[in-house]
């Protein structure tokens, strides 16, 4: 009979805890119940382990474990990865990190093929970027990974003499495929999601905001392209 009224006495509790838990936000809810209900549970085992009852009680002291540990690897589940927009020369490919502004790079052509930006020192990113003087949009895609990597690379260029070239006309329109891209979009997404993400990369990109003429005029031209079939 004792060991019966102690178990009401645990259910009691639970319930009154319950009771408390409903009137806070679901997220405190979540996270309460992570502990209190293994501790609940775990409590019922013990009691009915030392009353006598060691076999229910050491599946409840079991099933208290499990339930704990599964409130924790449920606790850490990673953030989804942060949206992420391409553009792609000639010569290169860069990626901007939504969240973060990063940008990174890979060489798609020249003496430096297939190598990340950010393995390349100083002096190896002025030699790509001398060879790519016939390639006005590889260059200029350059100078905006060069701007945030190394601020004061233009000084060394002027320093010793600059070879900047006039601006080539761009290789041609860009594609929807490209333009989703640039906005680091799904095929498909809607003229809310078009304009929000065209929004925040040029709050992170614009030339008044310390950003690039080049990469706002990119973002720009993707938007006007997606936003053309949404009439």
């Amino acid at each position: 009979m004792s060991a019966v009224l102690g178990i009401l006495a645990v259910l009691l509790v639970a319930i009154g805890l319950v009771a408390a838990f409903l009137r806070v936000d679901a997220s405190k809810l979540a996270g309460a119940l992570r502990i209190a209900g293994p501790a609940v549970l775990g409590l019922a085992g013990i009691l009915l382990t030392v009353t006598g009852r060691a076999a229910v009680g050491g599946m409840l002291l079991t099933g208290a474990a499990a339930w704990y540990s599964f409130g924790r690897a449920k606790g850490r589940v990673a953030k989804p990865k942060g949206q992420r927009s391409t553009v792609r020369t000639a010569a290169l490919e860069m990626e901007l990190d939504h969240d973060t502004g990063g940008l990174e790079g890979i060489v798609l052509a020249g003496r430096h093929e297939q190598k990340m930006l950010s393995g390349l020192s100083l002096k190896q990113l002025m030699e790509l970027y001398k060879e790519l003087a016939g390639d006005s949009e590889s260059r200029q895609l350059l100078e905006t990974y060069l701007d945030g990597r190394f601020p004061a690379w233009r000084d060394d260029v002027k320093a010793n003499g600059g070879d900047r070239q006039g601006v080539a006309p761009g290789s041609g329109p860009m594609t929807k495929e490209e333009a989703y891209k640039v906005l680091g979009l799904e095929a498909g997404a809607t003229t809310a999601d078009i304009r929000k993400a065209h929004r925040r990369l040029m709050q992170r990109l614009h030339p008044d905001l310390g950003g690039t003429s080049f990469l706002a005029a990119r973002i720009n031209e993707a938007k006007d392209i997606l936003l053309s079939d949404h009439g």
